[in-house]
């Protein structure tokens, strides 16, 4: 029952010709933030961040994962000013960019090169920190905002007590510099290490195995690999995929108590995309109602409403999750 209710979603949120207006529910206004701080969302995983996860599966709570932290017009990718906004929006995990300045300290950016996302030219790591963190940040559309990039040890400073930073770590970077970095800011509980492959998850896990994984994984056998590399299941977080659901790999995921993220972000193909256009926003219903316990989406916004309205959103005092 529950695939064929996927599949009739896809189907509807397909038929791009049936709404061509924009989306006015998908994102808040934008501008500058305003001057009477308005309420922010915040997840404080107590220490444990395994259990946090299998706290929000038993309330039957699944979260929003800003993918670049939630970029709108005026807040660029990345950016920490970007990431408070976002914190109004929803209780949501923020997932950013790890890249390194040529002298060696890590900043959120994604991009191998400076030139679209900043007012800066040339490799991402080719810059010194100093001429970096004088550069500024352009949003979506291309144009400069007053933001800075932002260094990761300010950014997981910020984030204790507000939230949980899921780290992509770029080909500029180290995996030992980001681990030591979490390891500095006492951050191990509260980030989840982003790898692509089961080697580079059983490098994170030797580095820091007290921390939690978001591993690719598009089936049963690729978590029994993963599981056999010698990563432990209550350290997977399972990133699903961004194309089509599987309701039948996220049953296996949870009875393995494997959390599962899947993606509706990219570009002007993905779901996100498609429901924008269709106007229906129940697929991410769908996703939370079929095992998703992690949305990753380029709309926080319409994310979180949708969850909402079904009762399926983060609630403040229930897992660590608060809101003032």
């Amino acid at each position: 029952m529950r695939s064929l209710m996927i599949a009739a979603l896809l189907a509807l949120a397909a038929c791009d010709a049936a709404k061509t207006e924009p989306d006015a529910r998908a994102e808040p206004r934008t501008g500058a933030p305003a001057e009477a701080a308005a309420p922010q969302w915040s997840i404080d995983s107590g220490g444990d961040l395994n259990a946090f996860f299998e706290c929000l599966e038993r309330e039957r709570i699944s979260l929003v994962s800003a993918h670049r932290g939630g970029p709108k017009p005026g807040y660029p990718e990345n950016a920490l000013a970007t990431l408070r906004e976002t914190l109004e929006i929803a209780p949501a995990i923020l997932e950013v960019d790890v890249a390194t300045s040529s002298d060696g300290v890590l900043y959120l950016f994604h991009d191998d090169t400076l030139d679209e996302k900043t007012t800066g030219a040339g490799p991402a790591d080719g810059l010194a920190w100093e001429e970096i963190g004088n550069l500024r940040l352009k949003d979506a559309s291309g144009k400069a905002t007053d933001y800075p990039p932002t260094r990761l040890g300010e950014a997981l400073e910020w984030a204790d007590g507000r939230t949980i930073l899921a780290l992509d770590i770029k080909r500029s970077t180290r995996y030992e510099d980001v681990v030591s970095e979490v390891r500095r800011q006492g951050a191990e509980d509260r980030v989840l290490l982003i790898a692509y492959t089961t080697a580079q998850a059983r490098k994170l896990h030797s580095l820091l195995p007290e921390a939690m994984i978001s591993l690719n994984v598009g089936s049963q056998s690729e978590l029994n690999g993963a599981v056999a590399a010698g990563i432990p299941t209550d350290r997977i977080v399972a990133f699903t995929g961004v194309e089509t659901p599987d309701p039948r790999l996220f049953s296996v995921l949870n009875d393995r108590d494997v959390e599962v993220i899947f993606g509706t972000l990219g570009g002007a193909d993905s779901l996100d995309a498609r429901a924008a256009r269709s106007g229906d926003d129940r697929l991410y219903t769908e996703l939370a109602e079929t095992g998703v316990d992690l949305i990753a989406t380029d709309r926080p916004a319409a994310v979180q409403a949708a969850l909402g309205r079904a009762g399926r959103a983060g609630k403040a005092g229930v897992c660590g999750i608060s809101r003032n």
